[in-house]
């Protein structure tokens, strides 16, 4: 999710300090440094999705760009509360040109969608679909515990210059393409608008079943660890316990692979700058063998990295070109982002959050991890003078509003710079930079496969350090 320039000019200028010898931090002495916690003294809080859903989506492309989609869930209602309805996000519709028209965005080719059918537990119900909440009413209310299965039958066609959703040189790219279950809590659902910066969409861990057909002359890779190349032009693929399944069909891509321990990663490239796409190869293995080695085990046995349109992590999967569509990055920036979104893997992908209430809880753990990645293999001290000195002219916001209450111009500014510079300042004088990769191989010892809100890290980190208030969260998080 490296999408904004300011960011991007940020972590520049960051790098730029490095490479002239600003100050530095000298350290502290090993009697400072914490230890672990220990499972006796300390039980993690996850926050609850509501619900537990299984997904079996079919999908059918034809040889000109159109989809044919038959998706079935089976929920169980995990909350405390009986259900009158279900909230689904369906991102495809805000894609098309009445709701682009409606939202005031328009797009010189849209998409098109047609819902032909929505059906519980195999008899056609009544839906209502506004921009994208598609809002299917029970006959009957889901009790807690309850079980129901949701059909869906829609076509669609992609835009051009979507948002993720999007096709691009000849490449389809299918994300949030399939009606999504939001979470359930505080009793309600867990539903925001749509907006065009930042994701507001935000789903539990489910496990999918994934059947296609794909047009000869075209390729298809997937979140799912078991999809090859190059495929056959029909297939099941599976995925288990990721919080999104993401799919793109490419055309005429090359690739190149490296093995990284127990993990095959593969970079898809869309040229012939062979040199760039073995840098990337190259930079992507070490740094998830760094990641593995100092936060914890990849869950998956594929990596996939496309070199093509908006920079976006997605499980198993990312894209790394540009920032919101614009210009190609360069090839310095280029490996930079595709380690940040690497570190989503583990930052979203695995230590779950929501992302439009607590955005910087996967933003700003990137990109802290990315510097710490960068630091610790290029063996340099934490340049913390300049950190500080690179956001000192940010206001007093915390760094964990909702999207909403942020400005567009500034809001990267606090969920990716302010945050992980914060980050880093937790360790100036608590162990610096070892004892940062101690903290994060204990965050993931405890929160892998859960969803975090700001309250638990506070909680965490507070124990972790045996802090005895909450003063060094003063000048960055509102303590909700």
């Amino acid at each position: 999710m490296f999408k904004h320039l300011y960011f991007l000019i940020y972590l520049m200028l960051l790098t730029s300090y490095l490479l002239r010898g600003c100050e530095v931090d000298e350290g502290t002495s090993i009697e400072e440094v914490t230890v672990s916690l220990d499972r006796t003294s300390f039980s993690p809080k996850s926050v609850t999705a509501g619900n537990d859903t299984i997904y079996d989506i079919n999908l059918k492309m034809s040889s000109v760009g159109e989809f044919e989609v038959d998706a079935k869930m089976n929920i169980k209602n995990t909350s405390k509360d009986a259900w009158n309805e279900l909230i689904f996000y369906f991102i495809p519709n805000i894609f098309t040109e009445q709701t682009l028209n409606k939202i005031s965005h328009p797009l010189d080719n849209p998409g098109t969608l047609s819902v032909e059918e929505v059906a519980i537990n195999g008899e056609k119900v009544e839906y209502d679909l506004e921009k994208d909440t598609l809002r299917v009413p029970l006959k009957s209310r889901l009790d807690s515990n309850g079980k129901i299965n949701v059909g869906f039958k829609y076509n669609f066609t992609l835009p051009e210059n979507g948002l993720r959703y999007t096709k691009n040189n000849g490449n389809y790219y299918l994300a949030q393409f399939y009606p999504m279950l939001a979470t359930y809590r505080e009793h309600r659902w867990n539903k925001e608008e749509y907006r065009f910066k930042g994701e507001t969409f935000h789903t539990d861990f489910s496990d999918f079943n994934f059947t296609y057909q794909i047009p000869k002359g075209f390729t298809l890779t997937t979140t799912s660890p078991n999809d090859f190349y190059p495929n056959e032009k029909q297939g099941s693929l599976q995925a288990n316990n990721v919080n999104m399944f993401f799919a793109a069909i490419l055309n005429n891509p090359t690739l190149i692979e490296k093995e990284a321990g127990h993990t095959n990663i593969r970079v898809f490239g869309f040229g012939e700058n062979m040199e760039l796409y073995q840098e990337v190869t190259d930079i992507a293995s070490d740094a998830l063998t760094y990641f593995e080695e100092n936060i914890g085990s990849y869950p998956h046995d594929q990596l996939d990295i496309l070199l093509d349109g908006m920079s976006m992590e997605y499980p198993g999967i990312v894209t790394a070109y540009s920032i919101y569509n614009s210009e190609p990055l360069e090839p310095e920036s280029l490996k930079k982002t595709v380690v940040h979104e690497i570190a989503h893997q583990w930052f979203y992908g695995i230590i779950s959050n929501d992302p439009y209430h607590d955005a910087w809880l996967d933003e700003g753990f990137a990109d802290f991890a990315t510097e710490l990645y960068f630091h610790s293999t290029n063996n340099e001290e934490v340049p913390y003078s300049s950190m500080y000195a690179a956001i000192q002219f940010l206001d007093s916001l915390p760094v964990n509003l909702p999207l909403h209450e942020y400005e567009e111009s500034n809001q990267s500014s606090y969920i990716y710079g302010k945050s992980s510079v914060m980050l880093w300042k937790l360790f100036e004088e608590r162990g610096g930079l070892k004892e940062a990769e101690k903290f994060l191989r204990t965050y993931y010892q405890y929160y892998q496969f859960k969803e975090i809100n700001s309250k638990e890290f506070i909680r965490f980190t507070k124990h972790y350090f045996r802090l005895s208030d909450d003063s060094v969260f003063d000048e960055w998080l509102l303590v909700k």
